[in-house]
Protein backbone atom coordinates (compact mmCIF):
# COMPACT_ATOMS: atom_id res chain seq x y z
CA UNK A 1 0.00 0.00 0.00
CA UNK A 2 1.27 3.46 -0.87
CA UNK A 3 2.14 5.66 2.14
CA UNK A 4 0.15 8.58 0.70
CA UNK A 5 -3.02 6.55 0.48
CA UNK A 6 -2.47 5.24 4.01
CA UNK A 7 -2.05 8.78 5.33
CA UNK A 8 -5.11 9.91 3.43
CA UNK A 9 -7.13 7.03 4.86
CA UNK A 10 -6.01 7.88 8.40
CA UNK A 11 -6.83 11.55 7.92
CA UNK A 12 -10.22 10.61 6.53
CA UNK A 13 -10.92 8.36 9.52
CA UNK A 14 -9.97 11.05 12.04
CA UNK A 15 -11.79 13.86 10.26
CA UNK A 16 -14.86 15.14 12.04
CA UNK A 17 -18.00 14.80 9.94
CA UNK A 18 -19.44 18.09 8.74
CA UNK A 19 -22.75 17.35 10.46
CA UNK A 20 -21.24 17.26 13.96
CA UNK A 21 -20.82 20.43 15.94
CA UNK A 22 -17.38 21.46 17.08
CA UNK A 23 -17.40 20.99 20.88
CA UNK A 24 -14.71 23.68 21.35
CA UNK A 25 -16.62 26.27 19.32
CA UNK A 26 -18.33 29.01 21.32
CA UNK A 27 -21.65 30.02 19.81
CA UNK A 28 -22.59 33.56 18.93
CA UNK A 29 -25.05 33.82 21.81
CA UNK A 30 -22.48 32.61 24.33
CA UNK A 31 -19.87 34.96 22.91
CA UNK A 32 -22.22 37.94 23.14
CA UNK A 33 -23.25 36.98 26.66
CA UNK A 34 -19.62 36.81 27.73
CA UNK A 35 -18.87 40.16 26.10
CA UNK A 36 -21.79 41.86 27.81
CA UNK A 37 -20.80 40.38 31.16
CA UNK A 38 -17.24 41.68 30.72
CA UNK A 39 -18.60 45.11 29.78
CA UNK A 40 -20.84 45.18 32.85
CA UNK A 41 -18.00 44.05 35.12
CA UNK A 42 -15.76 46.82 33.75
CA UNK A 43 -18.41 49.45 34.44
CA UNK A 44 -19.06 48.14 37.96
CA UNK A 45 -15.35 48.06 38.77
CA UNK A 46 -14.94 51.62 37.56
CA UNK A 47 -17.88 52.73 39.67
CA UNK A 48 -16.44 51.03 42.76
CA UNK A 49 -13.02 52.60 42.22
CA UNK A 50 -14.63 56.00 41.68
CA UNK A 51 -16.55 55.72 44.94
CA UNK A 52 -13.40 54.61 46.75
CA UNK A 53 -11.45 57.54 45.30
CA UNK A 54 -14.11 60.01 46.45
CA UNK A 55 -13.81 58.74 50.01
CA UNK A 56 -10.00 58.71 49.85
CA UNK A 57 -9.65 54.92 49.90
CA UNK A 58 -8.20 54.55 46.39
CA UNK A 59 -5.18 56.22 44.86
CA UNK A 60 -5.59 58.53 41.87
CA UNK A 61 -3.68 56.16 39.58
CA UNK A 62 -6.24 53.39 40.14
CA UNK A 63 -9.02 55.87 39.38
CA UNK A 64 -7.39 57.01 36.14
CA UNK A 65 -6.80 53.41 35.08
CA UNK A 66 -10.40 52.41 35.84
CA UNK A 67 -11.75 55.42 33.96
CA UNK A 68 -9.52 54.66 30.96
CA UNK A 69 -10.78 51.07 30.89
CA UNK A 70 -14.36 52.29 31.08
CA UNK A 71 -13.78 54.80 28.30
CA UNK A 72 -12.31 52.08 26.09
CA UNK A 73 -15.22 49.73 26.85
CA UNK A 74 -17.82 52.39 26.04
CA UNK A 75 -16.03 53.40 22.82
CA UNK A 76 -15.90 49.75 21.77
CA UNK A 77 -19.61 49.32 22.51
CA UNK A 78 -20.43 52.41 20.44
CA UNK A 79 -18.33 51.16 17.51
CA UNK A 80 -20.03 47.75 17.62
CA UNK A 81 -23.45 49.40 17.82
CA UNK A 82 -22.62 51.58 14.80
CA UNK A 83 -21.51 48.53 12.80
CA UNK A 84 -24.70 46.66 13.69
CA UNK A 85 -26.86 49.63 12.66
CA UNK A 86 -24.88 49.99 9.44
CA UNK A 87 -25.32 46.29 8.63
CA UNK A 88 -29.05 46.51 9.36
CA UNK A 89 -29.43 49.53 7.08
CA UNK A 90 -27.52 47.73 4.35
CA UNK A 91 -29.87 44.75 4.65
CA UNK A 92 -32.86 47.10 4.36
CA UNK A 93 -31.43 48.55 1.14
CA UNK A 94 -31.11 45.13 -0.49
CA UNK A 95 -33.58 44.50 -3.30
CA UNK A 96 -36.05 41.72 -2.68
Amino acid sequence: MDIRSLTAAQNYAFARPATQADPDHIGVAQGLRSTFQDFTATLKRSEQVSEAAMTGQADPHALVQALAQTELAVETAVIVRNKVVEAYQEILRMPV
